[in-house]
């Protein structure tokens, strides 16, 4: 009785191990990738908005939020996470 109590739990265990290596495992390392490109902005970068406006960044502030200029002299605060590509980096100035 036991050994078909738990044949019946197999196919749950087999959907789950599926779900978490087709799902939930790719989306846990596109963030991760995501959070490390928002961590890597700098002065320079071109980026791209969620809401899809293209601009340069301005200024990184501490606060988790990005000063995007997306004509000249027409600046936008946006939230850090809000960022959704990084078109062209700027090289990292030599000190």
């Amino acid at each position: 009785m036991d050994g078909s109590a738990f044949a019946q739990f197999i196919p749950l265990i087999l959907i789950f191990a599926i779900m978490y290596f087709l799902l939930i495992r790719p989306q846990q390392k596109k963030l991760k990738e995501h959070q490390k490109m928002v961590e890597g902005l700098r002065r320079g970068d071109q980026v791209v908005t969620q809401g899809g406006l293209i601009g340069k960044v301005v200024k990184v502030k501490e606060s988790n939020e990005v000063e995007v200029e997306l004509a000249e002299g027409v600046k936008v605060r946006v939230v850090q996470s809000t960022i959704a590509q990084v078109l062209s980096k700027t090289e990292p100035a030599n000190s």
